[in-house]
């Protein structure tokens, strides 16, 4: 049984149609990148499969639950939204405590874990205890990562999760989405910034208008350009979600948000 499944998935505001009749299977233990430009319908998506939004009609099962039964769904997965909700007065252990209090995680392990983590993402103790009104976007990423994975989640849904991270913890970060696949959680990675995606994901899926407009490995949708030649992911998905053809490689990745 796939880790995610959707079938006719649909999310309609009034007359505006933000995701069409999406049918979509991610294989557990994967990392699936999740692709589109800005307002394609990737984070209503996510917001569908983390039972945050009601999905208009269609159906979808996150780690053999029916998103729409939030109380089965909520134990199963983690999510880091790209505006992650944390409490600026609490310091980030108070935080990630709350949440594994909230979760009936075992103190000791709780503890023991949320060390680890942060040591591996380089916040160390003393900032770690200072106010999360304090921190910078980066350290505040940092915490909201741990919050999302803290209860090894069968799967876990990360929203541009190397925003605002220096290259050093991002490459952290980057290792720790192939530990968690390799450990059996399933990652939906949504991300603006290519070369993560074709570092970690096993699979892409290309959203454009609200429809899955390709999806394959990374490598088999770089060689989908319209040269016929083995071009970058980057390549792939500008010629996928424009209606223009892409004259002559590019290079770099951008960040952005989604809408």
């Amino acid at each position: 049984m796939p880790a995610i499944e959707t079938t006719d998935l649909t999310k309609e505001y009034g007359d505006t149609v933000a995701v069409s009749a999406l049918d979509l299977d991610v294989e557990a233990g994967s990392v699936f990148g999740f692709l589109g430009p800005n307002g394609a319908g990737k984070t209503t998506t996510m917001r569908m499969l983390t039972g945050l939004v009601r999905p208009t009609r269609g159906r979808a099962t996150v780690a053999g639950a029916d998103v729409t039964d939030r109380d089965a769904l909520r134990p199963r997965i983690g999510y880091l939204p790209e505006e992650p909700p944390l409490y600026d007065h609490a310091t980030a252990y108070e935080q990630l405590d709350y949440a594994a209090g909230l979760r009936d995680l075992d103190p000791e392990r709780a503890s023991d874990r949320v060390d680890d983590l942060l040591d591996r993402l380089d916040l160390p103790p003393e900032d770690a205890a200072g106010r999360i009104a304090d921190y910078s976007k980066g350290m505040r990423q940092k915490v909201a990562y741990v919050q999302a994975v803290l209860h090894e989640p069968d799967v876990v849904f990360l929203d541009e999760p190397t925003s605002g991270l220096d290259p050093r913890a991002a490459r952290t970060l980057r290792e720790l989405i192939v530990e968690l696949a390799d450990g059996g959680t399933t990652v939906f990675l949504s991300t603006h910034i290519l070369p993560v995606v074709e570092e970690v994901a096993d699979e892409v899926g290309i959203l454009y208008d609200g429809e899955l407009v390709a999806r394959g490995s990374p490598e088999s949708l770089e060689r989908r350009a319209e040269t016929g030649e083995t071009r970058s992911l980057e390549d792939a998905f500008l010629e996928l979600t424009t209606d223009e053809p892409v004259a002559g490689p590019t290079t770099g990745g951008g960040d952005g948000s989604d809408g």
